[in-house]
């Protein structure tokens, strides 16, 4: 009876979830039709670019400031079982706030802000649970669940019903939101997730996403993968250490002036996607699945354009993490279409898979999370291996360059 009450709630959350797909889905056809189909920029795509950005940063350190972010920070907080903050975090677990972050999403992606669907789907997922618990507390799967494991469990059925892939929320449950709790997390987040992402599959968004044949590594590319997984751990560790202190100044602007901080941040995601083509707009699916498949995906050159327009998003609030954003950035520096060597498509897919997960590892310090991740994505088993062993280097060399991670960072910043 519990096992087909998890899989119910599981089906409800994968309901819940199909919302922020539809938007992301949105973004996206919006960069290409606007953007990235036409040798010359459209001013409304421009305006679009500026108008929702501003939005967003008004709103978002304004009359909504509480749904800014990702929402998973009270998550990992609650980890810390800080004494005297449990409750104020679990406000910002609510389901109201689920609600007021649904314009901020909506402004996000319309103005192709760089941020992803992975926080904000996590966030969900635990408050979907916690609010359950809170209308039904005698609900038999929930009831005897410590709170801080509960949301754990939560976010990673979140993450894994919008990306359809139960693994995948499990890996973030255990590696990242409940390192405490351990394996007694795999059924519940495998059984939220499994329905979750059923219900995702049948009425979601169709999927751009397909499996590429790429194969193993092979020995003559590993001098090379080991050359870029070393090049993207210093820059996913240099990613971090950047945007700590920009938050920190942006937001001490946007306390001070708002309005003219919000102009200048919206001008500024504006001529970055001028600058870049469109290029440096919305998550990087539009650049990252190519390259994991061997094709083309935007010039080289847009690399230090989305490297700014990540920065820029995270720290003016937008509701997303830094996972895609780091994923398509490893993924440039392991692929560039232009080429500093002469590859076939699997090659480029190949290398563009170990900077991938290299850059995300680095930034992020979950390793078998971020395997997994460009391994949902690319789809070969046949490089998973290589990804496991990429992704754990590059998350231990950065340690000592980054520190902590953005989300311990901003867990901490709650905690004090």
């Amino acid at each position: 009876m519990i096992l087909l009450l998890l899989l119910v709630l599981g089906a409800v959350l994968g309901l819940f979830s199909l919302p922020y797909q539809a938007l992301s889905s949105l973004g996206l056809v919006l960069q290409h039709d606007l953007w990235l189909s036409s040798y010359s920029i459209s001013p409304v795509a421009v305006a679009l670019v500026f108008v929702s950005s501003l939005a967003l940063v008004l709103l978002g350190w304004g009359p909504l400031q509480g749904a800014r972010g990702g929402g998973l920070t009270p998550v990992i907080a609650l980890q810390e079982n800080v004494s005297g903050q449990q409750a104020s975090l679990l406000q910002q677990l609510s389901l109201q706030t689920q609600l007021k972050r649904l314009p901020l999403m909506v402004f996000t992606h319309l103005g192709g802000l760089t941020v992803g669907i992975e926080s904000p789907s996590a966030s969900l997922g635990a408050s979907m649970l916690l609010a359950i618990r809170r209308r039904w507390p005698q609900f038999a799967p929930l009831a005897a669940l410590p709170l801080p494991m509960l949301c754990a469990i939560g976010g990673g059925a979140g993450l894994g019903a919008a990306f359809r892939s139960p693994l995948l929320g499990v890996t973030y449950a255990i590696e990242e939101l409940g390192r405490s709790s351990g394996r007694s997390l795999v059924l519940p987040v495998l059984l939220l997730s499994g329905s979750g992402a059923g219900i995702s599959i049948l009425l979601g968004p169709e999927s751009s996403s397909q499996a590429a044949v790429v194969g193993a590594l092979p020995l003559g590319l590993w001098p090379y993968a080991l050359l870029v997984c070393g090049l993207c751990t210093l820059l996913g560790s240099l990613f971090v250490r950047l945007l700590v202190p920009l938050a920190r100044i942006t937001q001490a602007a946007l306390q001070r002036h708002r309005s003219v901080t919000a102009v200048l941040i919206a001008t500024g995601l504006s001529g970055i996607a001028i600058a870049s083509g469109g290029w440096s707009l919305n998550d990087g699916s539009l650049s990252l699945l190519p390259i994991l498949h061997g094709e083309v995906g935007g010039e080289s050159s847009t690399l230090p354009w989305r490297f700014l327009s990540s920065l820029l998003s995270i720290a003016s609030g937008a509701p997303g993490g830094l996972m895609h954003d780091t994923m398509t950035l490893g993924a440039l520096v392991g692929a560039p279409p232009t080429g500093w060597l002469t590859l076939d498509g699997a090659s480029q897919a190949q290398l563009g898979a170990i900077g991938s997960v290299s850059l995300f590892a680095a930034a992020c310090g979950t390793p078998l999370f971020c395997a997994m991740f460009v391994f949902t994505l690319q789809g070969d088993p046949a490089m998973l291996p290589a990804l496991l062993l990429c992704s754990a280097v590059a998350a231990s060399l950065a340690v000592p360059l980054r520190g902590a991670s953005w989300n311990e960072r901003q867990a901490l910043h709650h905690a004090a």
